[in-house]
């Protein structure tokens, strides 16, 4: 199996999601090959909660990573589970239009690009 989604497959057995158990793993792949994986953390207030999205960006970025090649995201569900608005947000702000990689236990994958599923992107060329 590809690193990037093992990686993603071991960091979802360290999530920690007591209150709905919707266990989710993501990894992250810097351009400099490194792979950095994240979970999601429950919070009793849901809004607190972090997604093993940006929890793998942000983990790679406090460890130095700067630019990125793609993501995968694994979870338990029959039906392929894309990041959420905030992580897809998130993910472009950090890395621009990578490479996303969604698949489940049951072998199924899609691979497509964060623009499809964030198309007209907000940004930073808003603000000048």
């Amino acid at each position: 199996m590809d690193a990037l989604l093992q990686a993603a497959l071991d960091a979802r057995l360290r999530a920690h999601a007591p209150f709905s158990r919707f266990l989710v793993g993501a990894a992250i792949e810097a351009t400099d090959g490194r792979i950095f994986g994240g979970c999601n953390v429950e919070n009793s207030s849901y809004g607190l909660t972090m997604c093993a999205e940006r929890s793998a960006i942000f983990r790679a970025v406090a460890e130095g990573a700067k630019r990125f090649r793609r993501i995968a995201v694994v979870a338990a569900t029959p039906q392929l589970t894309p990041p959420c608005g905030a992580c897809r947000q998130v993910l472009w702000d950090l890395c621009g239009d990578l490479e996303v990689i969604l698949f489940n236990l049951e072998g199924a994958r899609e691979t497509l690009r964060l623009s499809d599923l964030l198309p007209r992107a907000f940004d930073a060329t808003y603000l000048d």
